[in-house]
């Protein structure tokens, strides 16, 4: 048997099947795209799922992918065991009523045998054991003898999934020989142990169920084949797992030079060594996609990922940041097969660079406050650390509530999880945003979702603001129905419409459908699975009826409105580039009539010498008045135009081609202004970071902007007439008052020292000597902790060696407590951290500090005179 390298396999597997009439497509993002039951793309089928449903049609009856994968459900097992990965690539072929069991079967076991060349006696298929129709073709068809062909229960060999789409499956395992064995008498297939090793699953969808056990045949019968591109390479590389194979290998070898360790040779650090290299295949395909670090949902996931390799990493003696160079191996091995990383591996490094930075200055600070709390606890008796102690490492240290879990695992300890979370939840001050299952009004999915898959619309507004159609199709809020009358909420589809539905980050139009006797008022339009477009709004007069004629009319204004931010927002990403660096990325928009907002990537906050020069730019384009053009052409023809795509956007194989000038070529499906100079003006009004490495710009245009402006002078005039001068004194009136309030502050100052001095009286008449140094706890009223502060700093030279403790009550329920001890007092033996520590509860707070100073607040003001008892108490235990 030949070995081949993985990016060999992947090329013949998608060259097979497309031999066999199938239609070869790129691999999905990792992001599920209208599917909001998963959080990142897990197995090859999962894109798949709206053309087995039927919701929208498939390119073609046959297609043969390979699709990146993550899967973090054994995120714990990773790097423990040579099997389990959270990345992985799924090669798959599909069949939506199109061949069934004859062809799938024969296919699978010709590319095995006749294309890889495995031995076909080292191949064993399994059935579900009624199937006897798949059991006859493996018997009769294929050649494989009646005892090699081995019948499998449901729990094995039916995939079913609730009520839905359902089928029996018949897999393929690979014999790997006795050394892969357990060497127990009658190993076989089936068996737990690694000699077995299944390769390849054809799933036969031929059933309906109800959830309840019963079955109705399919008249779509479909085909869906999944096997492991990384498991059928270890197998062909005869290696011991999928750690072994080629590409991973060469990440392996690459984190063993930078720590100086050798693979294989140390079991507990071959856990790091597989865990980095894995995590780091996920990080580096996930960016790639458009995932940003966040501390929610797939965020979060990436954020741990990397977080966990950098741990491994520093486990493994590595110093210094080091996973762009793994991530730079990952590209050079994956590249071929996924040609968007070596696109964007700029970006990528990037974002791994920021996150090991932010995660450097956590991490050790992280460490030292774990291992201090694991002492006290290993001395308390304790094995689980307190919830309230986690939340404080993930809250105030910045300390992943993962990392803790595996770092205490690792000594054998655990963590209050249950106290965790009611910490979280405390601390909360937004709600996560649901997943949400309802479309606009409040109507089920499934309202959408029962119209027949074969109706669709046309999209015909690039050219046309009114145009004449038919109506294919009304729903009312709650079901399919025959028509819309008076005063009823609905929506209304058509085979063409001029009205552009919500999507690219474009507000819907609005407008009107009207007959000689109706009129509907649109009030969103949106795109539904289908190529469907949905009118949604309400009957203001007369009633609408399927196959009715009816006259579509966009809000023209609106539209043109829209269409010169949108145009904008093109302008203004070239400019960001331009100013900020082609690092620079689209990650969101949102374009109404009104505004444009524009997310992008990028590692600081703008300057503002940075914000006005790209306002300079879009202004200078606006005022070239440059002729805004469109084409539709093949998507490589497309990049090699150098045509900007959205960043993790899947396109199809045809795009539109938005140029405007030689100034800026997008590939975008929105509206748009003819000429650059409809645009007008352009002026950015925000910008701020909203994710990490993710900034947001607001910004108005043409009326927009003349309306931003009317609002400022009149606030000017507005603040004039407050500061009793005119607009163009305002600035002198405000600096002369800034200095007027800064010597009054200053006298303030000056008047809260005098006060806090007088409040203390004689404060030798409160000093007691304890063991040699003088303690002073005293109480004052209505002095913040500034004058606390001047004050201790006042009696520690006058009283030389010392521990001093002074209590300020402001007004009825606030309290600060400060602490401070001389040097000679601290090598005695005094710790003003341990002090406050020691007393702040009695006022109802918390706090703590350096051993020479240290504070805390508190809201019980009765507790003062306890306060100042018990300081003469505590020092007294801390000085030897």
């Amino acid at each position: 048997m030949k070995k081949y390298g993985l990016n060999e396999l992947r090329k013949m597997y998608l060259e097979f099947f497309e031999s066999k009439d199938h239609l070869v497509l790129k691999s999905f993002p990792l992001i599920p795209h209208n599917d909001k039951s998963l959080l990142l793309i897990n197995s090859g089928m999962a894109p798949m799922k709206p053309y087995f449903t039927g919701q929208e049609k498939p390119p073609k009856n046959r297609v043969t992918t390979c699709q990146k994968c993550i899967r973090t459900g054994d995120i714990e097992n990773v790097g423990k065991t040579a099997r389990h990965g959270t990345f992985f690539e799924m090669l798959g072929n599909f069949s939506f009523g199109d061949y069934f069991k004859h062809e799938a079967i024969a296919w699978s076991w010709e590319f095995l045998t006749e294309v890889v060349g495995l031995e076909a006696d080292r191949l064993y298929p399994s059935v579900y054991m009624e199937d006897d129709e798949a059991f006859d073709i493996w018997n009769k068809e294929i050649g494989i003898p009646a005892e090699r062909i081995f019948r499998m229960g449901k729990e094995d060999n039916f995939w079913e999934h609730g009520a839905g789409p359902c089928g029996p499956c018949s897999e393929i395992y690979y014999d790997r020989g006795e050394k892969y064995g357990c060497g127990e008498p009658g190993c076989t297939v089936g068996c737990e142990c690694d000699r077995y090793m299944e390769i390849w699953n054809n799933v036969f969808t031929q059933f309906e169920s109800d959830g309840n056990g019963h079955y109705t045949e399919l008249e779509q019968k479909n085909i869906d084949t999944g096997m492991g591109l990384e498991r059928l390479a270890s197998i062909v590389q005869d290696v011991d797992s999928i750690f072994d194979v080629d590409t991973i290998q060469a990440v392996i070898k690459n984190v063993c030079e930078l720590s100086g360790t050798e693979y294989k040779a140390d079991a507990a650090k071959d856990v790091s060594i597989r865990l980095i290299s894995d995590h780091v295949r996920s990080v580096t395909f996930m960016i790639s996609d458009g995932i940003m670090p966040s501390n929610e949902g797939r965020g979060y996931v990436l954020r741990r990922l990397l977080r966990r390799a950098a741990r491994h990493g520093r486990l493994l003696g590595i110093e210094g940041k080091f996973l762009t160079k793994l991530s730079e191996t990952v590209i050079a091995e994956s590249k071929d097969g996924y040609p968007e990383l070596e696109e964007k591996k700029d970006f990528i490094f990037k974002v791994i660079t920021q996150e090991e930075d932010k995660f450097s200055r956590t991490i050790d600070q992280g460490l030292n406050i774990l291992a201090e709390m694991q002492e006290e606890m290993v001395a308390a008796g304790l094995k689980q650390l307190s919830g309230d102690n986690a939340f404080k490492l993930y809250d105030t240290y910045g300390f992943p509530i993962d990392l803790t879990r595996e770092i205490l695992e690792e000594k054998g300890l655990d963590i209050d999880e249950d106290g965790f979370k009611a910490a979280m939840e405390e601390q909360r001050v937004k709600a996560r945003t649901a997943r949400g299952t309802t479309n606009y009004m409040g109507a089920d999915v499934t309202v959408y979702e029962s119209i027949d898959p074969s109706i669709t619309s046309t999209f015909v507004g690039y050219d046309n603001l009114t145009y004449t159609s038919k109506i294919t199709v009304i729903t009312s809020e709650t079901e399919i129905t025959e028509a819309l009358s008076e005063d009823e909420c609905g929506t209304i589809f058509v085979e063409a419409t001029p009205f552009y539905a919500t999507s690219g980050g474009q507000a819907a139009d609005t407008g009107i459908i009207r007959t000689e006797t109706a009129e509907f008022v649109v009030e969103d339009t949106v795109k539904l699975l289908g190529g469907k477009i949905g009118h949604i709004g309400k009957v203001t007069k007369g009633v609408f009826k399927v196959s009715d004629s009816v006259e579509l009319a966009v809000d023209d204004a609106k539209r043109l409105a829209t269409g010169k931010n949108h145009s904008a927002t093109h302008l203004l990403q070239k400019a960001l580039r331009t100013v900020l660096g082609t690092h620079v990325e689209q990650a969101g928009s949102y374009v109404t009539s009104d505004r444009l907002r524009f997310d992008f990537t990028h590692f600081s906050a703008m300057t503002d010498e940075e914000i006005a020069k790209v306002e300079e730019i879009v202004n200078e384009k606006i005022a070239a008045a440059l002729p805004v053009n469109t084409a539709v052409m093949n998507i490589e023809e497309a990049k090699k135009t150098g045509a900007m795509a959205l960043f993790g956007e899947k396109y199809t194989d045809d795009v539109r081609v938005v140029t405007m000038g030689d100034f800026s070529r997008e590939l975008c499906g929105g509206t748009h202004v003819s000429n650059t100079g409809t645009i007008t003006a352009f002026k950015i009004v925000s910008e701020a970071g909203v994710a990490a490495g993710v900034r947001r710009i607001e910004a108005l245009t043409a009326e927009g902007v003349f309306s931003y402006y009317d609002e400022v002078e009149e606030r000017l005039e507005r603040a004039a007439g407050l500061l009793k001068t005119t607009p163009s004194n305002v600035n002198e009136k405000i600096e002369a008052l800034l200095q007027e309030m800064k010597a009054l502050q200053s006298e303030n100052e000056k008047f809260k020292s005098k006060l806090a001095k007088d409040a203390l009286g004689d404060v030798m008449d409160q000093v007691v000597e304890v063991k040699g140094i003088k303690v002073l706890a005293a109480k004052v009223m209505d002095v913040d902790m500034n004058g606390l502060r001047e004050l201790g700093d006042q009696l520690k030279e006058k009283l030389g060696e010392s521990v001093i403790l002074l209590a300020s009550v402001q007004g009825t329920d606030k309290v600060s407590l400060i602490a401070m001890a001389t040097e000679g007092a601290m090598k005695n033996g005094a710790h003003a951290g341990n002090l406050i520590k020691g007393v702040a509860g009695l006022v109802g707070g918390g706090g703590g500090g350096r051993p020479n100073m240290a504070q805390a607040g508190g809201k019980n003001p009765a507790g003062v005179d306890d306060v100042i008892t018990k300081t003469i108490e505590v020092v007294n235990l801390q000085i030897v």
